[in-house]
C-alpha cells in the first residue's frame, strides 16, 4: 500500500508510557478469552453494551504526548497514513449524506492504557471505545498477525485499522447505539448473532474504504489478497478451530471466516455505504 498521502493529526503515541491496574474486564473472564477475542479483531463485547467496568486503578507513569506531536516512526507514520485516508473517504461519503463526519482518534499503546471504556490492554487485540470515539491498539498485534495466523502485509494491518474505524462509522451512524438497545433483550445466543452482523458490516465498511483507496491509485500488487487473507485468519470458525478443537457456529460473535472475507470484498467492489446492510442477512 502506498503510504504517500495526506497523514491524520488524530493519532496519539502512548507508547513507552506505564499503566497498571484491573482491565476492562472484569472477574470471570480469564486471558485466554480475552487474548481470543483480541484475536479476532473485534472491540470487546463488554464495550458495545456499555458494560464495561472502570474499577481500575491506573497511574501513568510518564507524562502524556501531547496533542499535535508528530509521529516520524515508520510504524507511527503507517498508522498516520491509513488512518489519514481513511478520513478523506468517510468525510466524502458523509457529506454525500448530508453530514458530518466527526474524525476519530487512533492510539498506539504498548501492554495497557486509559481508556473513557476502562483500561485497555494488549491481549484484547485492536478495538474501539465508543465512549472516547477512540480506536486502541498495541502494534505488537501485527506480529501476532503476520507469525501466528499466515497473514503478513502492510494491506493487512491497515485492514485492522479500517475495520475499527468502521466501528466508529457505526457509532456516528447511530446503528451501535441501536444495536446495544436490542442486545439488551436477547437471549445470549439472539445477541452473539446480532454481534456478528455488527462485526461483518465494519468489515464490510473497511472494504468500501479499500474501494476508495484503489481510485486513489493507493493499492499496491496483492494488497486486497492481505486483506482476504487477514479476514479469513480471523474467523470464528477458523479461531475456534485453532484454539478449541471444535466449531459451535451459535458462539460466533465475529463471523466466520467465509463471511467476514465476502463483506470485505462485497464493500470493496461497491464502495457505497448502502451496500453494507449485513443486518438483512449475514
Amino acid at each position: 500500500m502506498r503510504t504517500d498521502g495526506p497523514l491524520s493529526n488524530n493519532v496519539e503515541d502512548r507508547r513507552g508510557q506505564s499503566f497498571g491496574g484491573r482491565g476492562l474486564i472484569g472477574g470471570g473472564i480469564g486471558t485466554v478469552v480475552l487474548v481470543v477475542v483480541g484475536l479476532m479483531f473485534g472491540i470487546d463485547p463488554r464495550v458495545i453494551l456499555g458494560m464495561a467496568e472502570t474499577t481500575q486503578t491506573v497511574q501513568q507513569t510518564r507524562t502524556p504526548q501531547q496533542p499535535g506531536v508528530v509521529l516520524t516512526d515508520d510504524a507511527g507514520k503507517f498508522v498516520r497514513a491509513v488512518l489519514g485516508d481513511t478520513e478523506q473517504t468517510w468525510n466524502t461519503l458523509f457529506k454525500q449524506l448530508g453530514r458530518d463526519y466527526a474524525e476519530p482518534k487512533v492510539v498506539i499503546f504498548n501492554q495497557a492504557t486509559r481508556t473513557a471504556c476502562g483500561t485497555g490492554q494488549s491481549a484484547m487485540g485492536p478495538f474501539y471505545c465508543p465512549l472516547d470515539q477512540s480506536v486502541y491498539i498495541d502494534l505488537a498485534f501485527y506480529r501476532a498477525l503476520q507469525e501466528r495466523f499466515k497473514a503478513p502485509g502492510d494491506f493487512a494491518q491497515a485492514y485492522v485499522i479500517a475495520h475499527e474505524v468502521g466501528h466508529h462509522v457505526q457509532n456516528q451512524l447511530g446503528i451501535m447505539e441501536k444495536t446495544q438497545a436490542l442486545r439488551q433483550r436477547m437471549s445470549t445466543a439472539q445477541s452473539n448473532a446480532l454481534s456478528v452482523r455488527l462485526e461483518l458490516q465494519a468489515d464490510c465498511f473497511a472494504g468500501v474504504w479499500a474501494h476508495h483507496a484503489g481510485n486513489r491509485k493507493l493499492l499496491e500488487a496483492g494488497d486486497v489478497e492481505e486483506a482476504m487473507r487477514a479476514a479469513a485468519a480471523i474467523g470464528d470458525d477458523n479461531i475456534q478451530r485453532r484454539t478449541q478443537g471444535t466449531i459451535v457456529p451459535e458462539s460466533f460473535t465475529h463471523g466466520s471466516s467465509e463471511q467476514r472475507t465476502r463483506w470485505f470484498m462485497t464493500g470493496m467492489k461497491s464502495g457505497q455505504i448502502t451496500a453494507c446492510n449485513t443486518f438483512e442477512g449475514a
